[in-house]
């Protein structure tokens, strides 16, 4: 993956105004506090004055505050890397994951067709039924299973529907050291208990957030400076780690590094993990069997390979070993 070497742009939160530093343009991060918007932070910096705010700074189920946060800052871009991510919750919740998915991304769309800005938004594997048995590519039928799925995809096509500029990247079950994961609930168990049930029929690549904002990265500059030509107003590209495994295989991995790491003190062996299969472990959404993306058409378009997840993972385990033994 190449890195992007410009000056750093510097933003503040100062009394409800924005301070700005003069640079190539303003950038407003959504969800900065968030597994992907974490690492936006840095990834973005080179590209101009970022404007990061929390959801308690712009509260995504409230269209007023989005729009007058926007027209305050007036971006060039805005990347929103917010979501109602909560999957089972979400078949409680259907208005609130409504609000947060599907209408706010179509207001920021509104706001960013207006100031003729360019909206980064991020979808999700679970727009796709998994039935399929061979990757997902963009153009394949869509068809969620659960509400989480249907309220992003709904979210796309409010984007679309308004016919500003934007980038939609569809990701599959990520990962990182901040906030709640897959890998965190892993660990966790993994100290408790001597055997460990995980759904093994259901395939993904799991992807680093990190590598997420990697990309983000590079896309934005290139998009900036004209590359590729024929990108058209709306478009949509699959962004996701190579190597698909199962849930059991990830979490094998897991705990099988974590395993060889001081500070974890875990009871759980990588051969304790036992495949089940989806029928076997009822929850209240549906998920697809198969959440491989095809990236052919990203790593085409602006020259990148997408890596393996595993020395992300390796990397993160590193870190949650330091902040373990208090460094």
């Amino acid at each position: 993956m190449g890195r992007v070497s410009q000056s750093r742009g510097r933003s503040k939160w100062h009394t409800g105004t924005f301070r700005l530093a003069i640079c190539l343009m303003t950038i407003l991060l959504l969800g900065k506090d968030g597994q992907v918007g974490w690492q936006l932070q840095r990834s973005l910096a080179p590209h101009g004055a970022v404007v990061a705010c929390a959801r308690a700074q712009c509260d995504l189920s409230d269209p007023d505050q989005i729009r007058s946060l926007v027209r305050e800052v007036r971006p060039s871009v805005i990347v929103n890397a917010t979501a109602f991510t909560a999957v089972d919750k979400a078949e409680s919740e259907p208005e609130l994951a409504y609000r947060i998915n599907a209408e706010a991304p179509g207001v920021l769309a509104g706001e960013v067709a207006a100031l003729g800005a360019l909206l980064v938004h991020y979808s999700t594997d679970y727009v796709y039924d998994g039935r399929k048995t061979t990757p997902y590519v963009e153009s394949d039928p869509t068809a969620p299973l659960s509400v989480y799925g249907r309220t992003k995809l709904a979210g796309e096509e409010a984007i679309r529907a308004v016919g500003g500029r934007s980038l939609i990247f569809r990701t599959s079950w990520v990962f990182g050291a901040r906030g709640e994961n897959f890998v965190k609930t892993i660990l966790r168990l993994a100290r408790e208990k001597e055997s460990l049930d995980v759904v093994g029929d259901q395939i993904g690549s799991p992807t680093p957030a990190a590598l997420i904002a990697t990309v983000t990265g590079v896309v934005l500059a290139m998009v900036r400076h004209g590359q590729p030509e024929k990108m058209a107003k709306n478009e949509i590209y699959h962004l996701a780690a190579a190597r698909p495994v199962s849930w059991c295989e990830f979490a094998r991995t897991i705990v099988s590094l974590a395993g060889q790491m001081p500070g974890f003190n875990l009871r759980l062996n990588p051969e304790a993990i036992r495949p089940i299969t989806t029928a076997e472990y009822p929850v209240p959404a549906r998920r697809p069997l198969n959440s491989r993306l095809d990236c052919t058409r990203l790593e085409t378009d602006f020259g990148l390979q997408m890596p393996d997840w595993q020395p992300y993972l390796g990397r993160m385990l590193q870190l949650l070993a330091l902040k373990q033994n208090g460094y």
